[in-house]
């Protein structure tokens, strides 16, 4: 599963999976391209990357509430005659809530940061997928796309469009040598997760402690993962070994899913 030569661009790349994934395939030999929209961060993630094969990371600032932002900072990269092999796409969820009280500009907000955002991404790298003979695209989505999650309404419609969106890709793309796969992360310990505790606990009193244990209780497994145990998911999509893998879902859930 080694990387080593490859170009690979993670999204959401200073925290969580997106930092574990970038870390992972920087060890394995990859430069790692990491996108995010606090350049502080950006800065700290790129010093803590290995550089054992002699990479040299790169850092590009951008918000994907902005798709418009991010579409030109991706197009400049490339226009620098960049063409990166791999593409994690990766960005945090919108706030919970019951579907039935949901804003329409959450819908619209989150449907841009998502599936907006990955499709301006892929737009920008594919046609040098194709000059490479191949490439590799990874969409962190959640295992809402298996079994919608309570009180998440507004995420589990948008990553559904963008889990189809992925397939439709993965159909147009695959003659190319391009990979089009979805990792599905279960309860995954990062600050977005306990934010959504933080948010429950304050509507119902329940300390953040058992929130995350009877999240943990809802995996076969009895706990729940790390980012290190999803970027390894990641990682391994990006490799040739998973050269005839191809628009495919994986969830790492511990097998919490209750699906197939």
């Amino acid at each position: 599963m080694e990387l080593k030569g490859k170009i690979a661009v993670v999204c959401g790349s200073t925290q969580g999976i997106g930092f574990a994934s970038a870390m992972l395939m920087a060890e394995r030999g990859a430069t790692i391209v990491l996108l995010a929209r606090n350049e502080e961060k950006l800065k700290i993630a790129k010093a803590k990357l290995p550089t054992s094969e002699g990479q040299e990371h790169v850092i590009l600032v951008a918000d994907f509430s902005r798709p418009m932002e991010l579409k030109s900072r991706i197009e400049a990269y490339v226009s620098d005659g960049n063409n990166p092999d791999i593409l994690v796409n990766n960005s945090g969820g919108p706030k919970g809530g019951p579907i039935k009280d949901a804003e329409i500009e959450e819908f619209l907000s989150c449907f841009n940061q998502h599936l907006i955002c990955n499709h301006l991404m892929v737009q920008a790298l594919y046609p040098g997928m194709i000059e490479n003979g191949g490439g590799r695209i990874i969409n962190v989505i959640s295992t809402s796309v298996k079994q919608p999650l309570n009180n998440l309404g507004v995420s589990n419609t948008i990553r559904g469009a963008v889990a189809n969106w992925s397939k439709t890709m993965a159909n147009e793309l695959g003659a190319f040598n391009i990979t089009v796969n979805n990792v599905l992360p279960g309860a995954t310990n990062t600050g977005r997760l306990q934010s959504i505790a933080e948010a429950k606990s304050t509507k119902t009193n329940e300390s953040v402690e058992d929130i995350f244990e009877s999240m943990a209780s809802q995996s076969p497994m009895n706990r729940i993962a790390e980012p290190e145990e999803v970027a390894e998911a990641i990682a391994f999509l990006a490799s040739d070994r998973a050269s005839y893998i191809n628009g495919i879902n994986v969830p790492v859930d511990g097998g919490r899913t209750k699906s197939l």
